[in-house]
């Protein structure tokens, strides 16, 4: 698991209008090695490489999700998974977004390629007490089982990673976390559009 908060959080550390910042984990989950299966962490290395958060925001490649996530159910107000779905019907690098308890026991559309989801570490955080709300969004994947390990992702899955990229950053604008672009310092605004490898 890797793990990085913002390096210059101070100079996006300015509060929303509507309040303080929210504390946010983003789980970008799933395995490097299997194309399209990469699709989490190729969202984690273009969010971290191309924007400052808030020292309140932390983003997460996680591998796998698993039960060792579940102190951070405690530790943050809102999480966000990023994960590849598969069996939706759709075209590959169809986009989704749904609510946990949405994606409870879907077998479908909204099925992660992995055993626990995040309605899973809601359900066990209840248990224990803890509360957090949440937001899960996917992408329709064309391959995640190469012959061989792969590192990359597919043509139609790579096309719209930055629509993907996009989503998950009006998603924590609209929570009124302050996003700024590392190459120019500005603000991520509505109806801004992210660029591969040159965010500008």
């Amino acid at each position: 698991e890797r793990a990085e908060g913002a390096e210059a959080g101070a100079a996006a550390r300015a509060e929303a209008p509507g309040g303080p910042c929210p504390h946010v984990a983003v789980f970008c989950v799933g395995n490097r090695l299997m194309l399209d299966e990469g699709l989490g962490p190729a969202v984690y290395d273009e969010l971290a490489a191309g924007y400052d958060f808030p020292d309140e925001v932390t983003l997460f490649d996680v591998g796998c999700m698993g039960l060792d996530m579940l102190e951070h159910v405690n530790a943050y107000d809102y999480l966000v998974t990023v994960d590849a779905l598969d069996g939706t019907g759709e075209p590959a690098g169809t986009l989704f977004e749904f609510a946990p308890e949405d994606a409870a026991r879907h077998s479908g559309a909204m099925a992660s390629l992995h055993d626990l989801k995040l309605v899973d570490l809601f359900d066990a955080a209840t248990l224990l007490g803890y509360e957090a709300e949440g937001r899960c969004f996917g992408m329709q994947v064309d391959n995640m089982s190469p012959a061989e390990l792969t590192v990359g992702l597919t043509p139609p899955v790579y096309e719209a990673l930055p629509r993907l990229v996009d989503t998950v950053l009006a998603c924590l604008v609209k929570r009124g976390v302050p996003v700024r672009v590392r190459a120019t310092g500005c603000l991520v605004e509505p109806g801004y559009q992210h660029r591969m490898g040159a965010q500008a």
